[in-house]
C-alpha cells in the first residue's frame, strides 16, 4: 500500500485550492492505474474545502476504469478530522451522481444559469 501524506504533496497545511487538489489527483491516479492500493493521510491539514476534494477525490469517480467498488477497495483515508468527514461524503455522493449522468447534469445546470433556449 502506498502511503501519501497530503501536506507533503501540496506543500501546505491548507487544502483549499483546486490546483492542489489536482496535484493529489495526479499522484493517486498514477498508483491506482497500477492497481496499487493508496492510503491518503490528512495529518497536519488544518483547513480543507470541497473545491480541493472535488479535484483530488471526486474526479476519480469520473474515470471509467474506477468503479465505486474499486475505489472503496483501493483508496483509504487516514487522519481525517471528524468535522471534515461529512465533506468527503458530500463530495463522493455528488461525484457519483454527476458522473453517472454528466450530460443531463450539465444541461440542467446551464439551463438554470442561462435559461432554457
Amino acid at each position: 500500500m502506498k502511503h501519501l501524506l497530503i501536506k507533503d504533496i501540496i506543500n501546505s497545511e491548507l487544502a483549499v485550492s483546486t490546483e492542489n487538489g489536482e496535484k493529489v489527483f495526479e499522484v493517486v491516479d498514477f498508483y491506482l492505474q497500477k492497481k496499487e492500493k493508496v492510503e491518503l493521510d490528512f495529518s497536519g491539514i488544518t483547513i480543507m474545502i470541497t473545491a480541493f476534494l472535488n479535484a483530488a477525490i471526486g474526479k476519480l469517480y469520473g474515470k471509467k476504469e474506477y468503479t465505486p467498488e474499486f475505489l472503496n477497495e483501493y483508496l483509504k483515508l487516514e487522519n481525517v478530522e471528524k468535522e471534515d468527514r461529512s465533506l468527503f461524503k458530500d463530495v463522493i455522493q455528488r461525484a457519483k451522481e454527476y458522473f453517472a449522468n454528466k450530460e443531463d447534469f450539465e444541461k440542467n445546470s446551464n439551463n438554470a444559469i442561462y435559461g432554457d433556449d
